[in-house]
């Protein structure tokens, strides 16, 4: 674990694979936002706001970046997502030591300096803040929990608040969504500061653009973001149309030694190999 900034890929590289990707959508539908989200934490790309930069120059497209925000104390990463449209970071807890429970951040990180630099961020930046929060059960699901972090997101003042919760495998089994009862008490006492709840599974299709080989596509794509199996399925059904060639794909993928699966909340997940989660 690092706070260090660095660039992880050659920059030229990422801009490439951006336009490519803008020329190829663009051709077919409308390109609602470029998002700025990573493997890890995107912030840490000491090349972000070059990219931003250089991005907007490619197609006037609204540009997203998705943070966990605990960068922004630093002077040049709010430099750096200033130059975005909307900037989507994450405030879990409003106590230290529920911050440190539910993130286990790097350990030199300061939970209030964290929150300073949210704020701070806030009065400079003229775009569009969507703060992301995520509840796990027997954490921050409390009253106590969500009347504390109510007074710190109303310093913050974002233009949204979108509640999370766990809904696909976690890094811990114990993480788990609250009841229903719980994400009603947020909404009653975080209602004011604009709440949009997005606790249920998403919806939508995952982009195959660039990939003419199937299983070459559903492994870049569970590499970024676990899919459940019947998303597997209906994005393999995308190359091709007999049922044959979708078990067969299937079955190769399962014997590369490269996915595993996952069974989180009475959904069945694939996960790629290098990530080490928890299940129930």
């Amino acid at each position: 674990m690092t706070n260090q900034r660095k660039d992880f890929f050659p920059p030229e590289e990422l801009l490439n694979e951006i336009r490519r990707v803008i020329e190829v959508e663009s051709s077919h539908r409308e390109i609602d936002f470029v998002t700025f989200v990573g493997e890890g934490e995107p912030t840490l790309s000491k090349s972000l706001g070059w990219l931003i930069r250089k991005t907007k120059e490619i197609a006037d497209i609204p540009i997203a970046v998705d943070t966990n925000g605990s960068l922004l104390y630093r002077e040049d990463v709010r430099s750096d997502l200033s130059q975005a449209d909307i900037v989507m970071p994450s405030l879990d807890a409003g106590t230290v030591e529920t911050y440190r429970k539910i993130n286990r951040p790097y350990r030199e990180l300061d939970f209030e300096t964290v929150v300073e630099g949210l704020e701070r961020f806030r009065r400079d930046y003229n775009g569009e803040i969507w703060m992301e929060v995520m509840l796990v059960k027997g954490l921050n699901d409390s009253e106590e929990e969500f009347e504390t972090l109510k007074s710190r997101l109303e310093k913050i003042e974002p233009d949204r608040t979108y509640i999370n919760v766990p809904i696909r495998p976690p890094a811990e089994p114990w993480a788990v969504p609250p009841d229903n009862e719980s994400i009603a008490l947020a909404h009653a006492i975080l209602g004011d500061v604009n709440v949009v709840d997005i606790t249920a599974e998403e919806t939508g299709e995952f982009s195959i653009e660039g990939f003419t080989n199937p299983e070459d596509a559903i492994l870049a794509i569970i590499k970024r973001h676990p899919m459940r199996e019947e998303q597997v399925i209906e994005t393999l059904k995308k190359f091709v149309v007999e049922e044959r060639d979708v078990h067969d794909s299937l079955k190769r993928l399962e014997g590369s030694g490269k996915i595993k699966k996952v069974e989180y909340r009475k959904k069945v997940f694939w996960l790629t190999m290098e990530e080490k989660r928890g299940h129930e």
